[in-house]
């Protein structure tokens, strides 16, 4: 039997050199570091912990600030939480009172770092409540506001030794075996670096993974997806503070003290440029930016004095330099570059297709569309106002199940304005929405989602950098419902394989199977309009709204289209259409609406609205008959 032409392709491509999976790669990395963990110098193990440690935090600051599109500049704070917690713990005769015949024990550091998680955790909620609504310049800046509070907080507190900080903390014990060497402790640092980098891994290639991924698409788009983004962005921001802090009491039991200095605004700068030089975007980038720059430092300060004779601090200056050369000439950090020249060597794994795989155990959610006929989404006398602009008045209509109504109108006829109230991005100034009767004005639009509606844009929302499959699947995010402990610890694989299972489905219906593995960015504009509207079916919506889904296609895809339009409608979907194309509207709508200077001036039937003498006044700028029958 003779190959296959892509096992062929990918053999030859492949010929003469090894092939390593990204998996093996690492394991090989681990197994070498572990191997010559015991031979290594006392000076390299402590910059190896050094490392660990920095990487810790570094990690946390990808998910904020690379992933989840928030800049944080006091992480040092929250580093310092964890440390000082479990040293006031370990040393205070006030809390060996509180212990009573724990004090003193093994059990004690362990106790630390829980009351340090509690505590990180209580404040990281109550400053991400409030730092969070900001947004643009704000957000960093309030990040260094709160992070320089917390510093000169820690350096203020008697009963946690001022400046001079708190001496005598004891080492950690683990299984009765004390990990008082620097090398020993080493081994956990790393330890639950990697088991914070698998558990992170996780998260982000799962349902709420793409979630936070949506969060740096905009708010706009991920609500509309049934995302509750501000509660999203506080989690996120708790868990890079927890990991701040697990960072922070490993360094309080390697260091055996702890003071303010290491707590300050320039180490939280630090963490932040690790976490961008190594590439913001890439957990794996935390580790390789911690390892730059913490080396770069080192060598810096060994270097420079030597070779200008001098010991002014010159290493900061020379450092300032490099960082700016790095940022500049990687924009997008060290790690892709770094991925991009060992792609040789090393073989993609490829994902088997959920849709070529069994059946999977998990079941989504399923709704029941109503009977055709059915009203779906009511717009009564809705009306908005921006101050003295009046961008809708009182307009007011129906869209039922098995039903294709189209809304026309010149440029600024309030189209896009209507569209928005009716999905819950604005609430009207008057009037209500109703969706299968329910009164849903001042509800955000996830709460339109989790009904039912599902929508489409105008200007094109997507997660560019990733694929369509996972561009479509997050349009069933509130089908599924595991979180992200689940995530973490993978118990959510049988809701994911359903999921993308699902994606890959509506994706091939959409009939953009050949693109799913493809990022999402790389498609033409047509096709970005397509995958959208396979993300919004992925919801299983009973109302779909598409804000121009026909611009940018061409005249096959319009026919396409056309004829998927025309399938939903049958299954009972009701589908309401904004569009410039009236050849495409006029021959696939049942109803059509007209909108001039956001007031209604004509509803009816295509054939009722083409004879409309208003209609050809205000939107064809008064077509004589030979235009009327182009429009036709």
């Amino acid at each position: 039997m003779s190959a296959s032409p892509t096992t062929s392709s990918a053999t030859t491509a492949h010929a003469g050199r090894p092939l390593v999976t990204p998996r093996t790669l690492t394991l090989v990395c681990i197994v070498a570091l572990a191997l010559a963990w015991g031979w290594l110098p006392d000076f390299t193990v402590a910059v190896l912990s050094n490392i660990g440690l920095y990487a810790l935090v570094a990690a946390g600051l990808v998910m904020l600030t690379g992933v989840g599109g928030m800049t944080s500049f006091g992480q040092a704070a929250f580093v310092g939480m964890g440390a000082y917690a479990t040293a006031w713990i370990c040393t205070s005769p006030t809390a060996a009172g509180w212990l009573g015949g724990l004090a003193g024990s093994a059990l004690v550091p362990w106790l630390g770092l829980l009351l340090g998680l509690v505590l990180t955790f209580a404040l990281a909620w109550a400053l991400g409540a409030v730092t969070l609504k900001l947004s643009g310049h704000y957000l960093p800046l309030c990040t260094i506001a709160w992070g320089l509070s917390l510093y000169f907080l820690l350096g203020n507190m008697e009963f946690l030794g001022g400046q001079t900080g708190i001496t005598g903390v004891p080492p950690l014990v683990v299984a009765g075996v004390s990990l008082a060497s620097p090398r020993a402790l080493g081994v956990v640092i790393w330890a639950v670096l990697l088991l914070a980098l698998w558990a992170l891994h996780n998260l982000l290639d799962s349902r709420e993974g793409r979630a936070i991924r949506a969060l740096k698409g905009g708010r706009l788009m991920a609500e509309s997806m049934g995302v509750d983004t501000a509660r999203h962005r506080i989690k996120l921001f708790v868990l890079a503070a927890l990991l701040a802090a697990v960072s922070g009491w490993l360094y309080a039991h390697m260091q055996r003290f702890v003071n303010p200095t290491p707590f300050n605004l320039n180490i939280g700068i630090e963490m932040l440029f690790m976490a961008v030089v190594g590439g913001a975007g890439h957990l794996w980038g935390a580790v390789l930016g911690a390892t730059l720059i913490t080396l770069l430092k080192e060598k810096l300060q060994d270097i420079l004095p030597a070779l200008l004779g001098t010991s002014g601090n010159f290493e900061v200056v020379v450092f300032g330099l490099l960082m700016l050369f790095v940022l500049q000439r990687f924009a997008d950090g060290l790690w892709p570059t770094l991925a991009r020249l060992v792609s040789r060597w090393v073989r993609p794994v490829a994902k088997a297709p959920a849709a070529n795989a069994a059946a999977p155990a998990a079941q989504l959610a399923q709704r029941v569309l109503p009977a055709a006929g059915t009203l779906l989404l009511q717009a009564d006398a809705v009306s908005k106002r921006f101050g003295g602009l009046i961008a809708n008045n009182d307009i007011s209509m129906t869209l039922k199940a098995g039903e294709i109504h189209a809304l026309i109108g010149p440029n600024g006829a309030g189209k896009s304005t209507f569209f928005n109230m009716i999905s819950g991005v604005d609430d009207p100034s008057s009037g209500e929405v109703r969706l299968e009767g329910d009164a849903m004005s001042g509800r955000p639009s996830r709460a339109f989602a989790a009904r039912g509606l599902g929508r489409t844009f105008q200007h094109v929302r997507l997660l560019g950098q990733r694929s369509v499959v996972e561009n479509v699947a997050l349009g069933a995010h509130l089908r599924a419902k595991r979180g992200w402990l689940a995530a973490m610890l993978r118990l959510d694989r049988a809701d994911e394989a359903a999921l993308m299972a699902e994606a890959r489905k509506q994706i091939e219906r959409c009939g953009l199977g050949a693109h799913a593995d493809t990022p999402a960015a790389s498609l033409s504009l047509g096709q970005q309009r397509v995958v959208e509207i396979a993300r919004a079916l992925a919801g299983q919506p009973s109302v779909l709204l598409l804000d121009e889904p026909a611009a940018g296609l061409r005249h096959l895809e319009k026919r396409a289209l056309s004829e998927l339009l025309g399938q939903l409608r049958a299954e009972g979907l009701g589908i309401l259409v904004v569009e410039h194309d009236m050849e495409f509207v006029m021959n696939l709508a049942d109803r059509i609406t007209v909108l001039e200077f956001g007031t209604v001036i004509a509803t009816g039937t295509p054939a009722e609205v083409q004879a409309n003498p208003r209609v050809l006044e205000a939107y064809l700028g008064g077509a004589d008959d030979e235009l009327l029958e182009d429009a036709r």
